[in-house]
């Protein structure tokens, strides 16, 4: 028995077998966003208290110059503590600011950005993205990503996320 052929773009996606219809569809989502946005290195949802729900690092899959950034160093775990931690920042920030609630968060570095905006719950969605990325196109499909997955990220859908990035491990 051979094992099905995968296509380029499947490598970035996730396995999604045993998983239920919202949890695909979430993945199918973040699959569509690094797909369709150029300069993407890594992308991950976060949820409120740190964790990982959902990981997509198409850097990773592609041949890339040694010169060229892939991503923070180790693993998408690493990204999630990144926008974890940001995002717990830049709350505490405007709760002493009276600002209100944050929209986004944009790290703009020399050799990349970050992006962070919140999903739902506290949850969070990060990219990192090359230094040319056209950053208002990244916002503008994570606003749609954010927009289409909000209202689905329940506790529940929270949890079997949650499980499956464990069982991946």
């Amino acid at each position: 028995m051979t094992a099905p052929m995968r296509t380029p773009s499947s490598s970035a996606e996730p396995a999604t077998y045993g998983l239920s219809r919202e949890a695909r569809n979430l993945h199918w989502l973040l699959t569509n966003l690094v797909e369709e946005v150029p300069g993407l290195l890594s992308v991950a949802v976060v949820s409120s208290d740190g964790l990982l729900l959902l990981s997509s690092d198409p850097g990773r899959n592609a041949e890339r110059p040694a010169d060229k950034p892939t991503g923070p160093k180790g693993s998408s775990a690493d990204l999630a503590t990144i926008v974890s931690g940001l995002g717990s920042l830049t709350l505490g920030a405007a709760k002493l600011m009276d600002g209100g609630g944050i929209k986004q968060t944009v790290v703009a570095m020399e050799e990349g950005s970050l992006f962070v905006m919140a999903v739902s719950d506290g949850s969070l969605l990060g990219v990192h993205a090359t230094p040319d990325c056209d950053m208002s196109v990244v916002a503008y499909h994570m606003a749609l990503f954010v927009g289409r997955a909000g209202h689905v990220l329940t506790p529940e859908l929270r949890s079997e996320l949650r499980q499956s990035m464990e069982s991946a491990r």
